[in-house]
C-alpha cells in the first residue's frame, strides 16, 4: 500500500453500520427483512399473488434462513408489471423514476421515494469513500445520465460525500480529456472499458495518461478482471476499485470495494440481503464461497421493495475484510445470460479478457464473433483482438497462436484468433458490447 493510499484509508469516518459486529448486523437484517416481506405482500399485488401461489406468508419468516421459502423475482416480473405495477407507494410519493434501456425487451421501471434517494446517495457515498474518494475532492463523473441509474446515482453519492462533481456523462471523449486536463479532478467514475477508451485517446493526442491529476477510479456497470485493473492502474497511475449495483435493486452502490484491500466489493448488508443459488437449480441455496448466481432482497426500500431478485450475475460470497461484518462479492465471472455455449463448452467474455491480457503483445480491445457457416452444424467463434502499437506482424501472428492455445487449455474450446490493427475495433462510450452473434436465427 502506498503512503497516499494509507492516508486515504485512515482519515475516513465510517457509518456506524460499517463497524458493527456480524451478529448485530444479522439481527438488524432479520428485523428489516420481516418488515420488508410484510410490506411488499400488503402493498404490491404481484408479491401477494406469488406468495399465495407458493403457499408462504410473511409470518413464516422467523429467521434469516426462512427467506429461502419465498419465491424469486425476475426481470420478467418487472416487465409484466410495466410501467408502475411494482410500486408500493402512490405516485404522489414517488420522487424519481429510472428505467432500463429496453434493448433486450420491454424496459424495467424502478421508482424512488425521497427516503429511497437519500439512502441511495448515502450508500454510493459509502462506496466512494471505501474506494479512496474523500470530501473536498473533485470527481469527474463519466457515467451516463438520464434514465440509466449510473450517472445520477453516482452524482448524488459524490455530492453526499462532500465532493465537487463534474457531471460530464458518457461520450464526447475529446471533451472528457480537455476537462480532465483543465479541471484536474482527483477521481473518475466510469465503466472500466470507457476509462480504457479515454486512456487510449490521451495516448493518441500525445498525452501521458499517467501524468494527469487522477488518483482514484471507481469503476462498474460491467464485469472486469484483475488483469484489466492492472492495465488501467499501470497506464493511468491511479488506484482502481469496483462499485456494484443494478437498477432493479437500487443502482450503483449496492456494494463497493475498499482501496486498502482491493479484494472484492463489500455488500452493504444493512440494506440488502444477498444469497447465492445454483444457476441451474435455483431451489438450491449455496453456502459462502460456492460460486453461483447472486440474488438480492432489499431491506429498506419504500417505492419498490424487491424480494429475492435473480440478478443473473455469477459470483460467490466471501467473508468481509476491510468491513468485517459485511460479506464481499468475488469478481463477477459473467452473467448467466451472457454465457456462450460453444460446442458444449460454457465460456464468458471475461475469461477471454483474463487470458489475453497475460499476453504482452495483445491489447484489452477484443470482440467475440459467433458464426455457423453454411453447411456446418457446429458453431464457430472468432476472437478479434487488437495488437499493441509496437508489435510487428510476426509478433502478432505468434501472439494469436498463443491465445488460441491458451483458450483451448483453460476454457476447453477451439476458436479462431484474428489479431487486428490498433484502433480498428469499436470503442466504449459506456457499456461495451463484446459479443456479436451472427448465427442464423431459428
Amino acid at each position: 500500500m502506498t503512503q497516499e493510499t494509507a492516508a486515504a484509508t485512515t482519515d475516513a469516518v465510517l457509518d456506524r453500520e460499517e463497524t458493527i459486529s456480524r451478529d448485530e448486523l444479522e439481527t438488524l437484517q432479520l428485523s428489516r427483512l420481516q418488515h420488508t416481506v410484510a410490506y411488499a405482500y400488503d402493498r404490491v399485488p404481484l408479491y401477494k399473488r406469488k406468495f399465495d401461489e407458493a403457499g408462504v406468508h410473511p409470518t413464516d419468516l422467523r429467521e434469516l434462513s426462512d427467506l429461502a421459502k419465498f419465491p424469486f423475482t425476475t426481470k420478467e416480473d418487472l416487465r409484466l408489471e410495466y410501467p408502475f405495477g411494482m410500486f408500493a407507494v402512490p405516485q404522489s410519493e414517488v420522487a424519481r423514476i429510472h428505467a432500463s434501456s429496453g434493448t433486450t425487451g420491454r424496459a424495467t421501471v424502478v421508482g424512488y421515494t425521497k427516503k429511497d434517494l437519500a439512502d441511495w446517495a448515502k450508500l454510493v457515498a459509502r462506496s466512494l469513500r471505501a474506494s479512496g474518494v474523500r470530501p473536498g475532492m473533485k470527481v469527474h463523473n463519466a457515467y451516463g445520465y438520464g434514465l440509466f441509474t449510473g450517472g445520477m446515482g453516482a452524482h448524488a453519492g459524490a455530492e453526499a460525500l462532500g465532493c465537487t462533481v463534474i457531471p460530464i456523462s458518457g461520450g464526447q471523449t475529446e471533451r472528457q480529456i480537455t476537462l480532465i486536463q483543465d479541471f484536474k479532478p482527483d477521481a473518475i467514475l466510469a465503466t472500466p472499458t470507457y476509462l480504457l477508451t479515454i486512456a487510449d485517446a490521451m495516448i493518441k493526442q500525445g498525452i501521458d495518461p499517467a501524468s494527469t491529476s487522477l488518483r482514484y477510479a471507481v469503476l462498474g456497470a460491467e464485469p472486469w478482471t484483475e488483469e484489466m485493473r492492472h492495465e488501467l492502474e499501470t497506464t493511468m497511475n491511479l488506484k482502481a476499485c469496483d462499485i456494484y449495483g443494478l437498477s432493479e435493486v437500487m443502482g450503483p452502490g449496492v456494494a463497493g470495494e475498499a482501496v486498502e484491500t482491493q479484494d472484492g466489493s463489500h455488500i452493504w448488508e444493512d440494506h440488502f440481503r444477498p444469497e447465492i443459488i445454483d444457476a441451474f437449480d435455483p431451489t438450491v441455496v449455496l453456502g459462502d464461497g460456492e460460486p453461483g448466481e447472486l440474488v438480492f432482497t432489499s431491506l429498506t426500500k419504500e417505492a419498490l421493495p424487491i424480494i429475492r431478485y435473480r440478478t443473473k450475475d455469477l459470483t460467490r460470497l466471501l467473508p468481509g475484510t476491510a468491513r468485517p461484518a459485511h460479506r464481499r462479492m468475488g469478481r463477477i465471472t459473467g452473467r448467466s445470460d451472457d454465457m456462450i455455449i460453444l460446442r458444449g463448452v460454457n465460456l464468458f467474455p471475461s475469461q477471454i479478457e483474463e487470458i489475453a491480457l497475460r499476453i504482452p503483445e495483445l491489447s484489452p480491445h477484443f470482440q467475440l464473433e459467433l458464426t455457423r457457416p453454411e453447411g456446418h452444424r457446429m458453431d464457430q467463434m472468432t476472437v478479434k483482438i487488437e495488437r499493441r502499437d509496437a508489435v510487428t506482424a510476426e509478433g502478432a501472428a505468434s501472439a494469436a497462436r498463443v491465445l488460441q492455445q491458451q483458450i483451448k487449455i483453460h476454457v476447453g474450446s477451439s476458436c479462431t484468433v484474428d489479431v487486428v490493427e490498433p484502433g480498428s475495433l469499436e470503442r466504449s462510450n459506456g457499456k461495451l458490447r463484446r459479443i456479436y452473434d451472427m448465427r442464423p436465427k431459428g
